[in-house]
């Protein structure tokens, strides 16, 4: 594993409280690191990928304000640039993703294609 002084992905402070917020919950299974990545599928092609997971040998990992994040070295040519971010309204709730490098989104807001 290799950390790398750049940040491909950043979070803004809801972000950084939600995921925080998370990793306090009781029983957080502390082996594990926050994932930011993409997988294919989705309505427009890609999905992203946010959860927490154990690092794999071909992760980079990086840190925002006590917050280790792992990427898969691969992913960074689709997600150089985003910005995650978290909603807590009524109407909207969940986290969302602004990727300068998504030549389309979907309404769902989690799939892109480059």
């Amino acid at each position: 594993m290799e950390t790398v002084a750049t940040i491909p992905v950043s979070l803004t402070e809801n972000a950084i409280q939600e995921v925080k917020r998370l990793i306090n919950e009781e029983g957080f299974d502390t082996t594990t690191k926050l994932r930011i990545g993409v997988k294919g599928g989705g309505c427009s092609g890609m999905t992203y990928v946010l959860g927490f997971d154990i690092p794999q040998a071909d992760d980079e990992e990086y840190t925002i304000e006590d917050i280790t994040y792992i990427m898969n070295k691969s992913h960074g040519l689709f997600l150089f640039g985003m910005q995650v971010d978290w909603q807590g309204g009524l109407n909207s709730r969940g986290f969302t993703f602004t990727n300068p490098n998504a030549s389309k989104t979907c309404g769902c807001g989690t799939s892109f294609a480059v």
